[in-house]
């Protein structure tokens, strides 16, 4: 069962970083941590994420024998968990009109069997409480600090219901809420049109001379790349 058993800290450094250690000493399946507080939470890419005390769901899972595609069936989780109107910016950033209100980190040690599925979901920040130059790339909920448990319950059995779903039933579910889907994108040394994923969850780009590429992981961006000559 997800969720149990429990630990709930006031504050901590980093929720992933206690379960990444629980599951070192073999916390069970579905074992969670979580916070009131983060003082040194990332994200993908190396970020940090940081939220209000009790106003951010803040949560790491311990889980074992994780199933394929673990990143995206949690991105639909989430998405389904903030509403119909969230969608996902590859490969698992959920987004509310366009901006970010929760971040995914999977990390462990498969040969040891296990994975920690971190996840922040802006639940009750108030749009005046984040980082001035968050404000114009994050969203909230919007939703009263009452609602943050409540939250983690309905997106406990969201996640359950996720890892027992068919592969071709989560790439499915992902891509109803694909943000990128037609959209001019650009990454690395390379830039294109997003045409969603294919069936190993790798987004699939279709290049300015017909072509296409797979992108496996990575950070993807809107927009085209402007040429050489306008960069500054």
């Amino acid at each position: 069962m997800l969720g149990t058993p429990r630990l709930h800290l006031a504050v901590t450094a980093s929720t992933n970083d206690r379960a990444r250690e629980l599951a070192a000493l073999g916390a069970p399946h579905g074992a969670l941590v979580t916070a009131g507080l983060q003082t040194a939470g990332r994200g993908r890419q190396g970020r940090t994420w940081s939220a209000p005390a009790g106003a951010a769901l803040l949560m790491s899972l311990v889980l074992r024998d994780a199933p394929p595609l673990l990143p995206l069936l949690a991105a639909v989780a989430v998405a389904d968990a903030c509403g119909p109107q969230a969608t996902i910016k590859w490969p698992n950033d959920v987004l509310l009109d366009g901006r970010k209100v929760a971040g995914i980190l999977a990390e462990g040690r498969p040969a040891e069997g296990w994975v920690v599925l971190g996840i922040g979901v802006n639940v009750a920040v108030a749009p005046d409480d984040l980082p001035a130059e968050l404000r114009d790339t994050a969203a909230t909920l919007g939703l009263g600090r009452g609602a943050v448990e409540p939250f983690l319950a309905r997106l406990l059995a969201g996640l359950q219901e996720a890892l027992e779903r068919p592969v071709e039933a989560t790439l499915e579910a992902w891509r109803a809420r694909d943000a990128l889907h037609g959209q001019a994108i650009t990454w690395g040394a390379g830039a294109g049109v997003a045409r969603g994923i294919d069936g190993e969850g790798r987004l699939v780009v279709e290049l300015a001379d017909g072509g296409r590429t797979a992108l496996n992981a990575g950070e993807v961006h809107l927009g085209r790349r402007r040429p050489a000559a306008e960069q500054t």
